[in-house]
């Protein structure tokens, strides 16, 4: 995508976004929040709606590292809107709405990727739903973890003030976290599966380190909620293991995809 208006009224309007829930963390008014959240769906849908008119291309698929980044962020962006209207997720707004900004503008860099034919990604739609569905709640996950990380590092400083005060308690906190684990972990195994059932040789010369990365990131989950539920992990040592869990998943498909398109002027 050239250089063109819509992207830089969304981006602005995800900058807007997350002023606003900057805003309502020191505020308890229930119908800003409501407010902000059907904007963020609405955003969203937008961000969708943009990557719509840009990654089909005649009969092929456009998916460079730009797209592939701002189509994440977008489907994030549809998941936190959906699970803030049933738990207290507000706060991840705050540093989610600005990294969607920038991933709209990331749009605008020019592709090395080769067009993907649409008859061959559809056989895929389900993996890559699967795979989308499980990077998507691993980085809200990796988010809590980060915000779980501040909340306890400011108590221990006795140092209450701020935003500390905005945030649910730690204890609910970490409760969230784990059930966002969980589910991120359902999801991932279920897109492994898939891969194994549509890819063929996952373990093919080209599918190789985003194989061994992905299985790597499904270990550490698997063992973080394996040591949550029987030695009652928690504390530091959840924010370490999702934090590192979720940096093997992003460099599964955006650190290769970024190192092969940008560093080695490959396509893949």
């Amino acid at each position: 995508m050239q250089f063109s208006l819509p992207p830089l009224v969304l981006a602005a309007a995800y900058l807007a976004l997350g002023a606003g829930y900057g805003w309502i963390l020191r505020r308890q008014e229930p119908w800003s929040r409501r407010s902000l959240r059907a904007l963020t769906v609405l955003l969203a849908a937008a961000h969708l709606w943009l990557l719509a008119d840009v990654v089909p291309q005649g009969a092929s698929l456009l998916l460079g590292f730009g797209n592939a980044v701002s189509l994440l962020a977008a489907l994030v962006m549809l998941l936190f809107g959906g699970l803030s209207s049933v738990r207290a997720v507000d706060n991840l707004g705050v540093v989610l709405a600005p990294l969607a900004a920038l991933s709209v503008l990331l749009m605008m860099l020019p592709s090395h990727a080769a067009p993907l034919p649409i008859v061959d990604a559809l056989p895929l739609a389900l993996h890559i739903l699967l795979s989308v569905l499980a990077y998507g709640l691993l980085a809200l996950a990796a988010l809590q973890a980060l915000f779980m990380a501040y909340q306890d590092s400011r108590l221990r400083q006795h140092t209450p003030g701020g935003l500390l005060r905005a945030l649910p308690p730690l204890g609910d906190m970490e409760q969230l976290l784990f059930q966002i684990l969980a589910l991120g972990f359902a999801a991932l195994t279920l897109a492994l599966l898939s891969g194994m059932l549509f890819l063929g040789d996952i373990f093919a010369p080209h599918l190789i380190e985003k194989t061994a990365l992905s299985i790597c990131a499904w270990l550490v989950i698997g063992t973080l909620l394996i040591g949550r539920r029987r030695a009652g992990w928690r504390g530091q040592t959840a924010v370490r293991w999702t934090l590192a869990g979720f940096a093997l998943l992003m460099l599964a498909y955006l650190g290769s995809k970024f190192a092969l398109e940008f560093l080695l002027q490959q396509t893949r």
